[in-house]
């Protein structure tokens, strides 16, 4: 038995790793990637929710100003889920890709 370990020790380390990296090296290759039209229509889809959101953040404004009583639901001042340098771009521009 002590004989056999090293032989299955080896044979994991230099058959089965790089089995197993390959195998998932392969799978990584054949996964589906986003094509330019599905980048299109993100961008148009993540556009329309940023103008919602603005209505949506008007429309507190406005009842909150009518109604003092009434908590909004968002932040009136700012976006929760967009950071300081997002929430100050354009609504009509889509975002840049390079960072």
């Amino acid at each position: 038995m002590d004989d056999l370990m090293p032989v299955l020790v080896c044979g994991m380390l230099f058959i089965g790793l790089p089995w197993v990296i390959l195998h998932y090296i392969t799978k990584w290759k054949q996964a589906p990637r986003i094509t330019e039209e599905d980048e299109k229509l993100l961008d148009e889809m993540q556009m329309l929710a940023r103008r919602l959101e603005d209505r949506v953040m008007t429309v507190e404004r406005i009842i909150a100003a009518d109604n003092p009583d009434w908590k909004p639901g968002l932040s009136t001042t700012q976006s929760p889920y967009l950071s300081d340098r997002e929430s100050e771009r354009p609504l009509d521009r889509p975002l840049d890709r390079r960072n």
